[in-house]
This record gives C-alpha cells, structure tokens and sequence, in this order.
C-alpha cells in the first residue's frame, strides 16, 4: 500500500450514533478530536499537516473527470484548473476521464459542450477523448467488459458475492435499521449464503446485484492533501454495491479501477467525494493497487454562503463565455477560490499562474463566488 495510506486494527467503535440523514455532514468534538460524520461513513479529522508532496514529475499524472450530465459548473472548472496547474507545474500529465455511466441522465451534447469549455480556458489534456491515449477508452460507458473481468476476480476470491435481495426487503431492512437506531448498513443474507442457495436463485432468474464484502471493524487512514489526516471505520459502511442489476457498475468502483489502471497519482477533488474514499481505498486494497494521493476541496459557495446554484444567476463556463467574459480572466478567478501564493497579488497571466501555483497553497475553508470581482479582474484583464 501507498505510504499515504495506514490501515489499522482496533476494537472502539466509532459509530455509536444513530442513523444519518441523507448527504449529512456535521461537526461534533469526540474523544478531544474533531470528528467529521458523513453519509455511510465516519471520518475523524486530526489536527495534523496535509502531505508534503514531493513527487518526481516524471510520475505525476492527475485527472479532471465530469459526468455529462449538464453544463460545466465553475465548481468542475476549478477542479480541472488546478489539477491542470499542478500538472503543468511539475511536468506530469492532465487525463480527461467521462464518467458516463448514468446512462439515462449523460449525454454526448453535453460531454462535447464540457470539452469545448475546457478548450475555451486553455485546459488541454494529455490523455482522453479526441487526443487517445495509453490507457482508453477513456469513457466509462466504453469501459464495461473492464469492470465485469475485475467483479468477477473478486467474486473468484471472496471478496464480493451475488445478492439477491429485491427492493422491498432493502427497504424493510432500512427501516428496521431506523426503527433500533442503527447505522445504515446492509445487514442481508447472501454474505453466508450458500453455493446452494445461490445456485437455486440463478436457476430461476433472480435479478442480482454483485456487493463488496467489507471487512469488520478496520480503521483506514489517509494524510489528505489538503485536510490532514483522515480516519474511517468500516464498521460505518456494510457491504456496498458494485456492479448492479442491469450489468452497470456503481462510482465508487469503476472510478477506483480507471484511477488505477490509468496510472493517476493525485486525485484533486471536491469535498463532497470525502464520503466515497473509503469505498475506494476498499476497492484499492481488495485488487492489490496502490491508492493515489487524495486531496479534498471545499465548495464554492453563493455569496449568501449556500451552495452555488442557479437561482444565483450565472454558473457554468459557457454562461460567462455568453456573456462576454475572458478565458484569462475566468482561469485567473477561478484561481483564488480556494488558493493563493501567499502574497497580495490578484492578477496573473496563465504562465505566472503555473509558475506560482501548489497544492500546499490550497485553502480548507469555503470560497465564495463573487460575480462583482470576477468583473472587476475581467476589466484588469481587458486592458
């Protein structure tokens, strides 16, 4: 396993709360640690450093990877900005994944409107769509024999299984769960089902899912790139799914194979994805890969401090290429939400940007996007 990842033993329970509420995220002090709670995980936050990076360039390979669902928000596009910076900066490559298995809500339009933003700020890519690569397809839905091959190795050695539970007795189990105040977990009977049983419900047609068995009570531990160290524990999550009943795999599973048979070494992302390394870095060690490093962003949110939406007005990188903005200007923006090279400057060129730009420069606290700024630096940039 990677240096950035620690995997350890113990018998505490870092779960003795009740259920969590959907996408629920809070702070509570435990044990004089800050401990971040999380849908279907638990992660304690310690007041540590986040990694010094030292990596040869030579090696250093990062990936922007949008679902096609819609237009490129300036949350994605600054996601793909400073995992291209750091690309740039230290020699390494910049992929472009599509991660289109939500088939029924992911378009090719809006996958050819992404690239054509991403090409407006100047964000070319090594690796992926129109350019190739080593390691293609590099979109997800071109990807399914890759996904099947890896189920069923673990399926061969025991670290995942067919579960035949409909959806009525998911939902009977989740109440159960809710009604005893227990954690969210599946808790189903196809982890000791027989071969038997399994046999029996193949030979009569059963829709089936694949789930990953998840090991007891394991504590896995990242030193984020930008939150310090991370902790979960297993005993929070259950056995997840993997591959559902339609043959389409789930996030959290194909995303970790393409990181790995694509060489990525960095994953720079939102912290909305906090939740689902641990599913990942599971996934990591069941095949035997190397984790990347992880580093996890805050948001960018509305000048009234809630999630950037709509309802703020302009959001995505072809509104304000609409609406007359730079490209320059944009990268230089977007730049600051959440990073600065210590000093008081505000305006840069792309190459000063590159030249300055570190992931240890990245901030933990919420940007805010300010639209009266970004017109203020656009100005800058037009004279």
């Amino acid at each position: 396993m990677a240096t950035n990842i620690g995997i350890l033993s113990s018998g505490r329970m870092l779960v003795k709360s009740g259920m969590l509420s959907h996408q629920q995220a809070c702070l509570r002090q435990v044990c004089g640690k800050r401990c971040l709670v999380v849908r279907a995980a638990v992660a304690t936050q310690e007041a540590e450093a986040p990694a010094k990076l030292t990596a040869s360039s030579s090696k250093v390979k990062v990936r922007f990877a949008p679902s096609p669902t819609g237009n490129l928000h300036v949350g994605g596009a600054r996601t793909a900005l400073f995992n291209w910076l750091y690309a740039r900066k230290v020699g390494g490559k910049f992929v472009l994944r599509v991660e289109d298995t939500d088939t029924a809500r992911s378009t090719r339009a809006s996958e050819e409107a992404m690239k054509q933003d991403l090409k407006w700020l100047g964000l070319n890519w090594d690796e992926g769509p129109d350019v190739g690569g080593d390691n293609g397809p590099y979109r997800q839905s071109e990807r399914s024999k890759i996904y099947k091959q890896y189920v069923d190795r673990l399926v061969a050695e025991g670290k995942a299984y067919p579960c035949f539970c409909t959806d009525e007795e998911l939902e009977a189990m989740k109440a159960e769960a809710e009604a005893k105040k227990l954690p969210p977990i599946y808790r189903g009977k196809w982890p000791s089902a027989s071969k038997e049983e399994v046999d029996a419900e193949m030979a009569k047609g059963t829709p089936y899912c694949y789930r990953f068995r998840v090991p007891s009570n394991k504590e896995y531990t990242i030193n984020d790139m930008v939150r310090g160290k991370v902790t979960w524990n297993t005993d929070s999550l259950g056995d997840f799914v993997i591959l559902r009943s339609n043959g389409l795999p789930v996030y959290n599973f194909c995303v970790a194979i393409d990181d790995a048979l694509m060489g990525i070494s960095h994953v720079l992302r939102a912290e909305e994805h906090l939740p689902n390394t641990l599913r990942q870095l599971l996934v990591y060690e069941a095949l035997g890969f190397t984790p990347p490093a992880f580093g996890h962003m805050s948001l960018i949110l509305a000048p009234d401090k809630s999630k950037l939406s709509k309802r703020h007005g302009a959001t995505s990188v072809g509104d304000f290429k609409a609406q007359g903005y730079l490209a320059p200007a944009m990268v230089n923006y977007l730049s600051l939400l959440g990073w600065n090279d210590g000093t008081e400057k505000e305006i840069y060129t792309v190459d000063e940007l590159t030249d300055a730009f570190s992931l240890e420069r990245i901030t933990k606290s919420a940007a805010v996007f300010d639209k009266v700024k970004l017109s203020w630096m656009n100005g800058q940039h037009l004279r």
